[in-house]
């Protein structure tokens, strides 16, 4: 469900504003998807995010409070959850909060819409191990579920504008600037992640998805694994960066295959600016390779129909 409405919303921008290209379609989205506003794509992000966020930080920030009831547990846990590796009990203990009032803002935030868990596909360790004495890290290590935004200016309101609020409120904007200049690519990694799990699924549309999305257990993290019907097993990888992928990360991902013990069907790269001749070289049954433009496709037939609902108005 969370995968679809944040389809929707990306064909939403995409109809509003129709950017030049598709990894400016990404950028833009992964700052201001879900607002529903209409964006000039062809200025600078940095820009658009003065003009339209940090000049309008009074009358948004109040609506951030109306969405959060200004609850200080609220604010901490989505600031935590934005910034963190998305772990409930690791996001708890970021936001100085208990399992029980830590998991009285999580049920506030998932109920009013802000957020989605993604739960764990780990098996337990005493599953796998069930006759074994454990090593004292491995019997206390506990099985965590992830948390993913419905809406992407959520995410980045709490992952660079809350961090820098007092200035910000003050009109003083260069710790911001400076802040996301060096983490905006790291920033937009996520939801280029999530829009690649789409992407893979909209081309394995013709076979009968058993399990997608993120995997992850104590030693390894996986962007995206998904499992067909037929026992079809497709791993994938998402790199946001300003270089071309190389045949190590290919290895990388054959590494981590076979650290969980699976035999992939065929390993998926998605790549912001492309790939090295060498690895291009490999492209074939067991290996695909996606750049941004690649992202075209999840857009054919897009209209003004596509329209949703913003998250808020201003």
């Amino acid at each position: 469900m969370l995968k679809t409405k944040l389809l929707e919303q990306f064909r939403s921008f995409y109809a509003r504003n129709y950017p030049d290209d598709m990894e400016t379609q990404i950028e833009y989205f992964a700052i201001f998807g879900g607002l529903g506003w209409e964006i000039e794509t062809t200025k600078d992000a940095s820009v658009l995010i003065k003009e339209l966020i940090l000049d309008n930080y009074k009358t948004l920030s109040e609506k951030i409070e109306e969405l959060t009831l200004s609850n200080p547990e609220y604010l901490r846990l989505l600031k935590a959850l934005a910034v963190g590796n998305r772990k409930i009990f690791s996001s708890f203990n970021r936001a100085g909060l208990n399992n029980a009032n830590g998991g009285s803002a999580l049920n506030y935030l998932e109920q009013k819409g802000l957020i989605q868990i993604e739960f764990s596909r780990e098996e337990p360790i005493r599953n796998i191990r069930p006759h074994e004495k454990l090593k004292r890290e491995e019997a206390r290590y506990r099985i965590s579920h992830k948390v993913l935004f419905t809406h992407p200016f959520i995410r980045f309101w709490f992952y660079f504008i809350a961090p820098h609020t007092r200035k910000i409120a003050l009109g003083d904007y260069d710790d911001f600037f400076k802040d996301f200049k060096i983490r905006q690519n790291s920033y937009t990694s996520l939801v280029f992640e999530e829009l690649s799990e789409i992407l893979l699924n909209y081309n394995l549309r013709s076979s009968q998805i058993f399990s997608s999305g993120s995997y992850w257990e104590a030693n390894v993290e996986i962007d995206i694994l998904t499992i067909t019907q037929d026992d079809k097993i497709y791993v994938a990888e998402c790199k946001w960066t300003n270089h071309k992928v190389n045949k190590s990360e290919w290895h990388k991902i054959m590494d981590k295959c076979q650290k969980i013990g699976i035999e992939p069907t065929q390993i998926v790269i998605f790549s912001k600016r492309g790939f090295s001749k060498e690895l291009l070289k490999d492209e074939g049954k067991k290996l695909a390779l996606f750049c941004a433009k690649d992202f075209q496709a999840l857009l054919k037939n897009t209209n003004t129909n596509e329209l949703i609902e913003p998250l808020f108005l201003i």
